[in-house]
């Protein structure tokens, strides 16, 4: 008798330690199972250079600003120099700013300069 109790609180201390592990959350900064882009740790040389994105004909030109934007508002078009490319998905070609990520929600933007 004093075994099965014994036993039984076992098995329900397990239960318990169970269910509030499986209702415990790590917040993974994706909230809503939103798609999520990494950031580097820090920008490419090559766009801190200002040297410039071959996109659709054109060469685009890093500004020296950034745009505040969750990753559920953009989408990525190209990799260049191993670095993801994105616009806006409200954006329809021809776009207007094309953009890198560089942190968190910041999104360094560059301008197409059409006399290059």
């Amino acid at each position: 008798m004093v075994n099965n109790r014994k036993r039984l609180g076992w098995v329900l201390w397990f239960i318990i330690v169970g269910f509030l592990g499986g209702c415990a959350s790590v917040n993974s900064g994706n909230d809503g199972q939103v798609q999520s882009y990494p950031a580097p740790i820090i920008e490419a040389e090559w766009i801190r250079n200002g040297e410039p994105i071959e996109y659709d004909g054109s060469k685009w030109y890093p500004a020296n600003d950034y745009e505040v934007l969750e990753d559920s508002e953009v989408f990525q078009i190209i990799e260049y120099k191993g670095v993801q490319v994105f616009v806006e998905k409200i954006a329809v070609k021809p776009y207007d700013r094309i953009y890198t990520k560089f942190d968190k929600n910041k999104f360094r933007y560059f301008e197409r300069r059409d006399n290059d």
